[in-house]
């Protein structure tokens, strides 16, 4: 893809995913705009192993935008950075077609692994605000990280994953998570568990209550 097309790609994504631009010329203060422009220029000098010249225009797009993609990254068409700011994505990270990442994400390594350390996303995935994806292993196409979530281990395609760590709590809606950009309406584990919990307490204690009766019941018939 040439410049000026990857230039009219970028816009058009961004356009189309965030409902707070109003004009094309705003898509030009937008971090993300900088951020991914700046990564496809030092990831063709990546490839051309000029590491230095590479790693400098990433890092100066980092200082500016808060968004720290390396070089080395594997990212397909139509990735849509939201705010931004924190997100970190690893040297060995592959990225899909058509994902979105919030603020705070990070694509990052556990820091025990070699070669590839960081995870691959499949496409149409969301991760959303804070997620932290940390090792080497696959998002499956279509899968949604809930907001704060830390994934440590492989996700299946078409799954909702959410808490720390994170689990799959949701699986088979093969629906695009793009078109539904929305990161609040997730099952929430942790309070089905305390409301399983809950119940299974009432019923221990309603049966103790029934025990007890019968032991009144044949106390006084003994």
């Amino acid at each position: 893809m040439g410049f000026f097309n990857l230039l009219k790609e970028e816009k058009r994504i961004i356009k189309e995913r965030d409902p707070a631009i109003h004009s094309g010329m705003e898509v030009l203060l937008y971090p993300s705009f900088k951020a991914l422009i700046s990564y496809r220029i030092a990831h063709r000098l990546y490839l051309r192993k000029h590491y230095f010249l590479a790693r400098l225009i990433s890092q100066k797009a980092a200082r500016k935008t808060g968004i720290e993609i390396h070089p080395g990254a594997t990212i397909g068409n139509g990735l849509f950075i939201d705010h931004g700011h924190g997100v970190v994505i690893g040297e060995t990270a592959i990225i899909g077609d058509n994902c979105t990442l919030y603020q705070g994400v990070t694509l990052g390594g556990t820091g025990k692994e070699q070669g590839k350390r960081h995870p691959t996303l499949g496409n149409n995935v969301m991760v959303s605000a804070g997620a932290k994806v940390l090792g080497s292993f696959s998002i499956g196409d279509n899968s949604k990280i809930g907001a704060g979530s830390v994934v440590l281990s492989e996700v299946p395609p078409n799954s909702t994953v959410v808490g720390v760590p994170g689990r799959v709590v949701k699986r088979g809606d093969c629906s695009c998570p793009q078109t539904d950009l929305c990161q609040t309406d997730l099952p929430d584990p942790v309070r089905e568990d305390i409301q399983n919990l809950q119940q299974a307490n009432s019923e221990l204690i309603n049966r103790v209550l029934e025990l007890e009766e019968r032991v009144k019941e044949l106390s006084k018939r003994g």
